[in-house]
């Protein structure tokens, strides 16, 4: 009797619904309006449209505005329908807030504040009804990442140095909380989640760190798995997934419903912990053992300091964020099992260089904008469940 035929099994992937291509220059921010059939976009070339779908199929502007400079950034309310914008000249839509570009705008409804950072280092908060600037916090390095949390007033502020900058914000003043930085590249993204309190940071050195802000413990979870900037953030917290995209076109979809582990502090020592061979500063023991000294490398799973030779190995480490191969010793790699190995993100081509995505959780849809000058709306749905 002929063998069974078993079929294999789906990859499930982000299923690509529409594209918007009809920019002349590249599309900083977009937003897919919920409950609409609508994408609201904002470009280099100083329009502000409104896509509706039509009949056909296709995305067509409904509203085309042109502003007095190139568009920069936004933010918008679907509760209020409003519209916050940023420009290259500074002006913010309240205010002529900035003496360089516009980074990042925000719109706090319940606080009825519009928050916006620029490259000339500034962090401003403003009435949005009256237009007042309320106030003004002065950062060390101009800001590419901005979140609030509406129930401890807590912005969080992240800028090229790598940091993050905690503060306090009142009326008419702020006071500083606490900083911390863990990258090595600028910060480029933040996502902050509201129940488990906890901030995603995104970097140019490819790397995100969750901080455990509410736990009180500071702990600091690495993810590492894209090859290039960290472009965007967003969380799905009613299935407790992350998504992050980068400039290389990747799609990153993390589980976060799982243990995960911090990666260790990578020891100091002037010869291998491992077979004692000394490194090549140590001049003292290469002479008594009349050895050549050897280059200095760093397990990733236990941090100590050893040689090519006791690190020759590679491995995944999940749970640890390594979701790519990583240089592990001898010992650790024995360790880590095949259920050690097992993959805790899944990875997707979006097929352009993202320079700006947004999540629409309502919906379960991504948008993703690209240096083609295509946005691409994205059913995430399959992967996002």
């Amino acid at each position: 009797m002929a063998a069974e035929i078993q079929p294999k099994p789906q990859t499930r992937t982000p299923v690509l619904l529409n594209k918007i291509e009809a920019s002349q220059d590249v599309v900083n921010t977009a937003v897919i309006i919920p409950k609409e059939d609508g994408v609201i976009s904002v470009s280099e070339d100083r329009t502000i449209r409104i896509w509706l779908k039509r009949d056909s199929g296709q995305y067509w502007p409904s509203i085309y505005h042109t502003m007095p400079d190139s568009c920069s950034c936004m933010s918008f309310n679907p509760e209020t329908r409003r519209l916050s914008m940023g420009m290259e000249n500074g002006i913010i839509s309240v205010s002529d807030s900035h003496q360089g570009r516009v980074t990042v705008v925000l719109f706090v409804l319940e606080m009825e504040w519009v928050l916006s950072t620029g490259q000339d280092k500034n962090f401003t908060w403003h009435c949005s009804e009256s237009g007042t600037q309320l106030g003004l916090y002065r950062t060390t390095a101009w800001v590419s990442g901005l979140q609030f949390d509406v129930e401890t007033r807590h912005a969080f502020v992240g800028d090229y140095s790598g940091q993050v900058t905690i503060l306090k914000l009142e009326l008419d003043s702020c006071s500083l909380v606490t900083t911390f930085k863990g990258h090595t590249g600028n910060v480029t993204a933040l996502c902050w989640d509201p129940v488990q309190r906890v901030l995603f940071s995104g970097s140019a050195d490819h790397s995100i760190i969750m901080w455990d802000i509410g736990g009180g413990k500071g702990t600091a979870i690495e993810l590492q798995g894209h090859n290039e900037k960290v472009q965007g953030l967003c969380y799905a917290p009613h299935t407790r997934q992350l998504i992050s995209c980068s400039s290389d076109g990747g799609i990153v979809i993390w589980n976060m419903d799982v243990t995960r582990q911090e990666t260790p502090e990578w020891l100091d020592s002037d010869s291998c912990q491992k077979c004692e061979q000394p490194f090549f500063w140590n001049f003292k023991q290469m002479w008594d053992s009349k050895k050549i000294g050897l280059r200095q490398h760093h397990c990733r799973k236990c941090g100590q300091a050893v040689c090519g030779k006791c690190s020759a190995k590679r491995s995944t480490i999940p749970l640890m964020g390594f979701e790519f191969e990583v240089r592990v010793c001898d010992s650790c790699h024995e360790s880590i099992t095949d259920e050690d190995r097992a993959p805790t993100a899944t990875f997707h081509d979006s097929k352009h260089s993202i320079v700006y995505m947004h999540y629409e959780p309502t919906m379960g849809w991504l948008l993703t904008s690209g240096a083609d000058k295509v946005v691409k709306l994205w059913d995430m749905t399959p992967v996002v469940s």
